[in-house]
């Protein structure tokens, strides 16, 4: 059977409508990939209350920190294929393919024997309730042993988007969630499993994910069949995926922590306090998709602009994604500010003191939907050329220099309660988004990190075994 081509060219046409047409499906398959962990909450919330949310919050919470890992490691994955796709370097991007398959299945093993040792230590830390301790270990535990499934869905779609592909991970996610979502309704509904059932759900549904990915690769023209000839690290290809996504994980993992120590503070006040946390934190998990699918839409198309030399038309790009997100979180924003109330109860309409303490968390924390196009796109853009270490540097300053000190002084120091805790996400965002756009205008990005690097080794290392 003849191999099929996955490539799509991102450097050609016009930038508006393939900037549309390669963040419509990202946007898509991001709002029903942010589905599996609102459907586990709100199905769990309502067979089994407020200990169910909070307990499927913090242990997703753990389990976030492990998705933005992968995510890291994936974006360098994304933007180095995409580069040496651009610059029609093929060998190059065939083994970068490789490599980061067989990287990320080594670290997903590791991963998940050193989170499965400190789980319990991470639920201590997060001050959890001791209402919904056991229901946050039961999910943890058991989505913890998904990892390998979070690991290969996130590598195998950043691989499809830095050759342009952002339609299939969204076709494979819309299959997995509509199971996740059956399964839930089963193991919580019918079987009373509570938070475990969630966690079970999802794992499924994620593994489903995968394998769909994998049928795909193994038929496409990429020279990666998944026989153990297939999997080799190129040293080359390695360092230069590190050198990209090793900075934007270490700022995703700091970034989540960041928002763990809200969480934590959360915890203090109560269980409803920890349950409008989780509330809040799905509902904006949807609010800022579209300036996340655009950042990360702009970040794969730069890439591909940048490889090929095309620094004004990766500016354009820029330009584009940030008057585009911008015009939805607006309307969002707008929304979210008229009809708090009602968006909450959506959760659960039986503890009202739950509600009104997510009403005011979420009245501050909505702000961030005005700020966050800028700094996605900025660093979508930067990201994109390769220049990954200064993203990093801007998340993890906004993090330990903005979000915590401002969630301590307003929420606790100030005594401003679930409203002041909110308002130190959108100044955190405002913290990151000037120091980017300092950077922006020093016009350092527009030098490429990756193909203009002369390749200086072409060791290569194989697995023997698994």
């Amino acid at each position: 059977m003849k191999k099929q081509t996955i490539e799509k060219n991102l450097t050609e046409g016009n930038v508006v409508i393939q900037l549309i047409m390669f963040a419509l499906p990202f946007m898509l398959s991001n709002f029903i990939q942010t589905l599996y962990n609102v459907a586990d909450m709100l199905i769990v919330g309502n067979f089994t209350g407020s200990e169910g949310i909070s307990g499927v919050n913090i242990g997703g919470q753990v389990t976030f920190i492990i998705t933005n890992i992968v995510v890291g490691l994936s974006v360098g994955g994304t933007v180095v294929i995409a580069q040496y796709l651009g610059s029609k370097n093929r060998k190059s991007m065939e083994e970068c393919v490789k490599t980061l398959i067989t990287f990320l299945f080594i670290t997903s093993i590791v991963v998940t024997v050193v989170m499965m040792l400190l789980s319990d230590v991470f639920l201590v830390l997060l001050r959890t309730p001791e209402e919904s301790y056991e229901q946050a270990r039961s999910y943890l535990n058991i989505t913890l042993l998904g990892t390998v499934f979070i690991f290969g869905y996130n590598g195998f779609s950043a691989i499809l988007r830095g050759l342009g592909d952002s339609k299939r991970p969204l076709i494979f996610v819309t299959i997995a969630c509509g199971i996740n979502v059956v399964l839930d309704l089963i193991l919580v509904g019918v079987f009373h499993m509570a938070a475990a059932g969630a966690a079970l759900a999802t794992v499924i549904s994620q593994a489903i994910s995968m394998f769909a990915c994998i049928i795909y690769i193994k038929r496409s023209d990429l020279g990666f069949d998944f026989k153990l000839s297939s999997f080799r690290m190129y040293k080359e290809r390695l360092l230069i995926m590190m050198k990209v996504g090793i900075p934007i994980s270490v700022q995703n993992v700091i970034v989540n922590f960041s928002f763990l120590v809200l969480t934590a503070i959360a915890n203090g006040m109560g269980v409803s306090a920890s349950a409008a946390v989780g509330v809040v934190g799905k509902y904006n998990g949807f609010a800022i998709l579209p300036a996340i699918a655009v950042g990360s839409s702009v970040s794969a198309m730069v890439a591909q602009n940048m490889g090929a030399g095309m620094v004004d038309r990766a500016k354009k790009t820029f330009h584009t994604g940030f008057v585009l997100s911008f015009s939805i979180t607006l309307t969002v924003f707008i929304f979210t500010q008229l009809f708090p109330e009602q968006i909450v109860s959506i959760f659960g309409k039986d503890d009202p003191k739950m509600i009104s303490e997510a009403v005011s968390y979420l009245r501050s924390f909505s702000f961030d939907n005005l700020i966050v196009p800028a700094a996605f796109c900025l660093n979508g853009l930067i990201t994109g050329s390769g220049h990954t270490v200064i993203s990093s540097i801007s998340g993890i300053m906004s993090s330990i220099g903005f979000r915590i000190p401002f969630a301590i002084l307003l929420g606790i120091t100030l005594e401003k309660g679930m409203f002041g805790l909110g308002m130190a996400a959108p100044l955190a965002s405002l913290g990151t988004t000037i120091i980017v756009f300092i950077y922006y205008l020093s016009g350092k990005w527009k030098v490429s990190t990756v193909v203009n690097k002369p390749a200086t080794m072409e060791t290569e290392l194989e697995l023997s075994s698994f």
